[in-house]
């Protein structure tokens, strides 16, 4: 195996982490360590050497979770996948199932903290990665689409027996939550819409369109220096925290290693599925008790670069787009947090966990 990976055990939980807090205490101290180092090598270098950091296999081998990572091995389009997930049972069950849906720049372990607020409070919690994207598979060939990631997702919680859950998707996780209730309303019992993408349509708006082969070129040799300034400024409103360099260096690591070019492909395809399938105009369809948790700080939108100025200045404007989709979206609530952008519960975790519980209850 190049540069010392190991491959992600198959069929059985992976042994990343004791599930305990001494565990999680070691793994937090190793993230902090890790952050520390590169960013002293930065400094000492005067950013020379910016992308000296860790280099992570295709599937995020080398990259340790907050907890054990399991496999689901199922059959799709062809050919047995395998996606990678948590499945985090509480010391005193409620009974309630939560799963936690990652947006694109996200992987399963950035929802560490709302696991802990969830599990604590008596919630099994299950944490995926979808296909495409960290610790599962990245095919050569998959016709990648919001209804066949929830029918992956489906086929998961029926092989776990679990036929209701809350629903909690950030990012593009929320369009993929969307879709999920469309598609199974039954097993759904709230929506939970962390600044979702995909309320606005923006082919629609102008924004013209990216082939596979230009959203592939974009992707291939993305570094941590790229990720970190698009991130800073779209979804922390020009802010940046230490507690957000692990995030950076969990992505980027697979950038540089030996499946990068893997990694670029699938996220090539996944940026179309994202820009090509949206889902806003199916709003009025849904039937699940929905929440919106929204930072008013956030301006993401997908392909926005590739706009007009003209056309430019009228996407992502978050607090208009949360309160149009409220409107039309039935038995729907919003939440707003005006000085935080696309990911709050990485922003202001205890402002954001006391929200989301108390939207729970």
């Amino acid at each position: 195996m190049k540069d010392g990976l190991q491959p992600e055990k198959r069929a059985t939980a992976t042994p990343t982490l004791a599930r305990k807090g001494g565990g999680r205490m070691r793994t937090m101290l190793r993230r902090t360590i890790m952050v520390s180092a590169l960013t002293a090598g930065l400094v000492l270098s005067g950013g020379a050497h910016a992308e000296d950091g860790p280099a992570y296999g295709p599937n995020l081998e080398g990259f340790s979770y907050p907890w054990p990572v399991k496999i689901f091995a199922f059959p799709s389009q062809r050919q047995t996948l395998h996606m990678a997930y948590m499945d985090v049972q509480p010391d005193h069950p409620n009974g309630r199932v939560a799963v936690l849906l990652h947006g694109k720049n996200f992987c399963a372990a950035t929802w560490e903290q709302t696991i802990h607020v969830l599990s604590n409070a008596g919630w099994r919690v299950i944490a995926t990665d979808q296909i495409g994207f960290c610790k599962s598979d990245k095919p050569e060939n998959y016709q990648f689409s919001f209804g066949q990631l929830a029918l992956n997702t489906h086929a998961l919680l029926e092989s776990l027996s679990i036929h209701e859950t809350t629903l909690i998707g950030h990012s593009t996780g929320g369009m993929l939550a969307i879709r999920y209730a469309l598609m199974f309303p039954a097993a759904v019992h709230q929506l939970v819409l962390v600044d979702p993408v995909g309320l606005e349509d923006w082919q629609e708006k102008g924004v013209p369109y990216r082939s596979v082969d230009a959203w592939y070129a974009s992707e291939r040799g993305k570094t941590a220096d790229q990720i970190r300034a698009y991130e800073k400024k779209v979804y922390y409103d020009g802010h940046w925290q230490p507690s957000f360099e692990p995030w950076v260096q969990m992505l980027a690591g697979m950038y540089r290693g030996p499946g990068r070019d893997a990694v670029a492909w699938n996220s090539a395809r996944l940026y179309d599925m994202i820009f090509t399938q949206p889902v806003v105009h199916e709003f009025p369809k849904l039937t699940v008790p929905t929440v919106l948790m929204i930072g008013d700080k956030d301006i993401t939108a997908i392909g926005g670069d590739a706009a007009s100025p003209e056309v430019r200045a009228t996407l992502g404007h978050y607090p208009e787009l949360g309160r149009a989709a409220t409107s039309v979206i039935p038995h729907a609530r919003l939440i707003e947090f005006p000085a935080l952008g696309h990911t709050p519960q990485l922003q202001d975790p205890a402002a954001f966990h006391e929200k989301l519980m108390d939207a729970l209850r």
